[in-house]
């Protein structure tokens, strides 16, 4: 049999086929991104759906389909009509942030997090779609005749799909409107927020029965829909408490899944969100944990000339920078779990006469494997974490940096050798509706540890993270 995945992500949308295992892309495109204003980023909706429906016409011959989705980006449209009113409020967004930093001075971030497991940030939709109704006139008007809806992308593209104005558990789960233990919009949330609850959508399973989707006349049955990171933690084939996946592009993302029951207001640090909920049944709670500079560090350590090509840092001559005094906390952007400090700075520690650009980037590359291993620490504190951690991204490609992932956490860590985890799993979710998953899609390079996890590598990381703090009027402090 054959299942589709309609991939609808932040720069593109593409269409992947997925048949007895073989993955074949069908379409891609990429849409524009605008930013009107200094924090914001918009996406165009009628584009975006132009491409979905062309995603969904090059999968036409599929048995189910599937739908994945940017998470947080949401919009208003019409629901009697199915036509936007607003652009798409992009994830990257920030345009809220005075509205959420109000909240929390007023005290409201405790309960926030008790219902919904998020913490107040422009990042998660809530605030955003209180937005669209104060400052887009249309959505006034509709709202008083009955007719406004609000939600993130995937309702959007569903309702025009299917013809249903529904969303899934898991996208529902990143609006901060949702109550984790009923997996409803939650009334308490949605008044503090100014989201009136009559104009969101039905929440759905991931895996369930959406409707059909009228392809060349032929109707082809959705049966999934989902957010892109749990897509793609399912498309690592993680299924049990305690699989972890974590994606190394510019920044690190790392879900693991917690169990049956959400883990809130944990002092770790960790998003908990739902992972998945299959036809109606229990629902599969995960936890989120981010680095917010992976990739970005190797690219920021490239532009400074401390190395040319990506070939000559796969493996290094000397020890481990750790070992030798030389660290480097990849906080160019901060650090985001397990310490949510956006004002800390990056820091090389160790520097002396004998380093070299080659030495620099060593410790480049272990940073960023030791931040993981504080995000999996902090999981596993929760969770007790597997032997084996499935990674993929571009920044997997670098076997020095696996290696080392390795040997910092003493478990074994697998490099998925597919470059479309998360359309595979959407299909894969699809597929799930018929009563198949579509094929084993597994293999990839596995990396073993040389002996057990290095915690005094971590501790003397931790040492360097600590200092990495700033006051905003003076040096660091120590």
């Amino acid at each position: 049999m054959k299942f589709g995945a309609i991939d609808q992500g932040t720069t593109s949308s593409r269409a992947l086929m997925l048949c007895d295992g073989e993955a074949q892309v069908r379409f891609s495109a990429e849409h524009a991104q605008s930013m009107p204003h200094p924090g914001w980023v918009e996406h165009d909706p009628r584009e975006l759906l132009k491409n979905v429906w062309a995603a969904a016409e090059a999968l036409g011959d599929a048995d189910a389909l599937g739908l994945d989705n940017q998470g947080e980006s949401c919009l208003a449209w019409d629901r009697e009509t199915g036509e936007p009113i607003s652009q798409v409020i992009v994830w990257q967004d920030d345009r809220t942030s005075k509205v959420t930093e109000r909240l929390k001075a007023e005290g409201h971030e405790s309960h926030v997090k008790a219902l919904s497991g998020l913490p107040l940030d422009p990042y998660f939709s809530a605030s955003k779609m209180a937005w669209i109704i104060e400052q887009v006139p249309e959505a006034k008007t509709l709202l008083r005749e009955g007719r406004l809806a609000l939600g993130t992308t995937d309702a959007f593209f569903l309702q025009n799909l299917v013809g249903r104005c529904v969303t899934d558990v898991t996208t529902a789960s990143r609006t901060s409107l949702m109550n984790l233990q009923t997996l409803q919009w939650d009334a308490e949330l949605c008044d503090l927020f100014g989201v009136p609850m009559e104009t969101l959508p039905d929440i759905l399973s991931t895996q369930d029965e959406y409707g059909d989707v009228e392809i060349n006349g032929r109707g082809v049955p959705l049966r999934a829909s989902v957010v892109d990171q749990q897509a793609a933690l399912f498309g690592h084939g993680c299924r049990r408490p305690g699989d972890a996946k974590v994606t190394l592009g510019t920044g690190a993302f790392a879900l693991a899944i917690s169990g049956d029951h959400p883990v809130l207001d944990n002092a770790e640090g960790l998003l908990p969100t739902v992972a998945w909920r299959l036809d109606g049944g229990a629902p599969v709670f995960a936890l989120d944990g981010g680095v917010y500079n992976a990739g970005s560090a190797l690219n920021w350590a490239r532009s400074i000339g401390l190395f040319s090509t990506f070939a000559e840092i796969n493996g290094f001559q000397n020890p481990p920078a750790i070992e030798r005094g030389l660290v480097f906390v990849p906080a160019l952007s901060g650090l985001a779990c397990p310490h949510w400090r956006r004002e800390a700075r990056a820091v090389f520690e160790g520097l002396s006469l004998d380093i070299g650009p080659l030495d620099m980037v060593q410790a480049v590359l272990e940073g960023v494997a030791l931040r993981i291993a504080e995000v999996i620490a902090a999981m596993h504190e929760i969770t007790p974490i597997g032997d084996e951690i499935s990674i993929d991204g571009g920044l997997a490609n670098n076997a020095y940096i696996c290696q080392f992932l390795a040997d910092v956490l003493g478990r074994h860590v697998r490099v998925t050798g597919l470059p479309e985890l998360t359309a595979i799993g959407c299909a894969r979710l699809a597929g799930l509706g018929l009563g198949e998953e579509g094929g084993s899609v597994g293999g990839g390079a596995l990396y073993a540890p040389k002996g057990k996890a290095r915690h005094d590598w971590i501790g003397r990381f931790s040492q360097a993270v600590a200092r990495t703090a700033y006051r905003v009027d003076g040096p660091p402090v120590r």
